[in-house]
């Protein structure tokens, strides 16, 4: 059971370590959502994460070699660096 502990002027909960590394959130930035009435706590994550190894795994499955690795580290929040 987890209960809220004061912290200054604000609240806090302490999440059992064997949650924490079942949900995989240890060093993780987290998103919190009111759900309902309850709260639910999953990790943020970031923008295109995990993409460079899926297509570097798909392109591989191919029979092909190279990626263009130019466009797999952009920003996604401007289009300023694209040609179109």
């Amino acid at each position: 059971m987890v209960q809220l502990v004061k912290i200054g002027d604000s609240q806090g909960i302490r999440i059992p370590k064997p949650l924490i590394e079942q949900a995989h959130l240890e060093g993780k930035d987290l998103k919190l959502q009111i759900i309902n009435d309850g709260l639910l706590i999953t990790s943020k994550k970031k923008a295109r994460d995990g993409w460079k190894q899926a297509i570097e795994e798909t392109i591989a499955a191919r029979g092909h070699e190279k990626t263009d690795e130019e466009w797999l580290d952009l920003p996604l929040d401007s289009d300023k660096y694209l040609e179109w």
